[in-house]
């Protein structure tokens, strides 16, 4: 069986986000969300439309790597980045908190995300399966490319 851990991380981010654009309705950018920065290190906010997405499916697979319950401020922390201060040293921000915990609330009403109480959220199986879905689809169309890889992943 395929996993997540079998495809590459871009094009899998890629397929979940444009699975949950087209089917999931709770999962969909607030009206600030065009004008809002990610964090206190970015400079502009995100030139890609479609950021929101492909956030919530980097979420979700961190959750799904991580394998036990993560927190906001973790996820804070893996989004975060350097913060250009001039002519003084560059310094580590973490990045916003409000956008990933909007996007966990918006995955947890979809019901592919679930709080554990006092550590954080993990997905459900629902989740797990959908991903796994994904995945196999990512595989498929990976193998298509490069036949060799086929003795790797699934069976006739």
């Amino acid at each position: 069986m395929v996993t997540v851990y079998d495809v590459p991380a871009d094009r899998f981010i890629k397929a979940l986000a444009n699975y949950l654009k087209e089917n999931i309705e709770e999962v969909k950018p607030p009206e600030w969300a065009f004008y809002a920065k990610t964090g206190a290190h970015a400079e502009r906010i995100p030139e890609d439309s479609d950021w929101w997405y492909i956030r919530a499916a980097s979420i979700m697979r961190k959750l799904y790597v991580r394998g036990r319950p993560v927190g906001i401020e973790r996820l804070r922390t893996a989004y975060g980045g350097r913060v250009d201060l001039g002519m003084a040293r560059k310094h580590f921000r973490k990045g916003g908190g409000s956008n990933i915990r909007k996007i966990l609330q918006q995955l947890e009403k979809a019901g592919l995300v679930m709080k554990v109480d006092r550590k954080g959220r993990t997905l459900t199986p629902i989740g797990r399966s959908l991903m796994d879905r994904i995945a196999t689809r990512v595989f498929k169309e990976v193998v298509k490319e490069i036949p060799e890889l086929k003795k790797y992943g699934l069976p006739r």
